[in-house]
Formats: structure tokens, C-alpha cells, sequence
């Protein structure tokens, strides 16, 4: 699966970095932007992002202001940490997949589409349904690394 997120987000960023050259090429060199082009790279921007936010879930690498942890001692209290900064996590996420959720089921409703290609958004939109699903799935997995390193921590302290 690393090898696949690596090889998708890499495609991802390439197109947008490529699709961004060309507008400014054309727009401040040939003095001719490319109508819609800006339009869509919106698409696989929005699947960029929110796939990275899914990746970094994986990878467990977001960005942190980790201050209690310098403050704590024990492995029992980074363990405790972690259930809540995962379960915190957990509900803001699911709060907005369930917001991501009803904007995409609008969107599947009134078949929106982009205001100078016409393209159906439902293809963009559907990248925050995605990304959030995913970011949930490896959040539930990372908090139940952490409650497993609480119950172990907790055995240690008591045998």
C-alpha cells in the first residue's frame, strides 16, 4: 500500500505542478492563458490534499504541537496521551466526514457541475468523502495501537 500511495500522490502532484507551468507559461509568456485549465486542476488538487491527509494518517506524521509529551514521564502517560489525542482526532474527523458526506450527497442530487468545463463536481467533491473516510480508518487503527500500549503499560505497572 506505501508503494501505491507514494506512486498516486507523486501523479497527483505532477499533474497540478505541470498544469500550474503551463498557466503561467502561457498566461505571462505567450500572453494567453488557457481558459479552464485553472478549473481543472481543481480536481486533482482536491484528490492531492485529501489523499496526503490520508497518507500522513497512515504514516502517523501530522503535524503536532507535542507539548505534553515533554512533560510527561511514563509510558503509561503517552499511552493515555494518545488515547485522547486519537479519540479527539476521531470525533473531529468523523464530524467531518458526516459534513463531507451530506455536501457530497448534494452534490450527487442536484448534479453540479463546474462553471466554465462543465464537468460533474460530484468527481472533485467525492475526494473529501475519500480522504475523510480513509483518515478515519487509520485514526481508529493508531488509537487502538494506543489503547493496546495503555493496557500493556498498565500489566507492567501491576505485575
Amino acid at each position: 500500500m506505501e508503494r501505491s500511495a507514494r506512486w498516486l500522490l507523486t501523479l497527483l502532484i505532477c499533474t497540478v505542478a505541470i498544469a500550474q507551468f503551463v498557466q503561467v507559461f502561457t498566461r505571462y509568456v505567450l500572453q494567453t492563458p488557457m481558459m479552464g485549465l485553472e478549473e481543472a486542476t481543481v480536481y486533482p488538487s482536491l484528490w492531492l490534499y485529501m489523499l496526503g491527509a490520508a497518507n500522513a494518517s497512515r504514516e502517523n506524521s501530522q503535524i503536532r504541537a507535542n507539548v505534553l509529551e515533554i512533560f510527561i514521564k511514563t509510558a503509561r502517560g503517552h499511552a493515555r496521551l494518545g488515547v485522547l489525542t486519537e479519540s479527539v482526532s476521531l470525533v473531529v474527523s468523523g464530524w467531518l466526514a458526516w459534513w463531507a458526506w451530506d455536501f457530497t450527497r448534494y452534490s450527487w442530487r442536484t448534479a453540479r457541475e463546474s462553471a466554465t468545463l462543465y464537468w460533474p463536481t460530484l468527481y472533485a467533491d467525492f475526494a473529501l468523502m475519500a480522504g475523510l473516510t480513509l483518515v478515519i480508518g487509520f485514526t481508529v487503527r493508531t488509537l487502538l495501537l494506543h489503547i493496546r500500549a495503555l493496557s500493556l503499560a498498565r500489566e507492567a505497572n501491576h505485575g
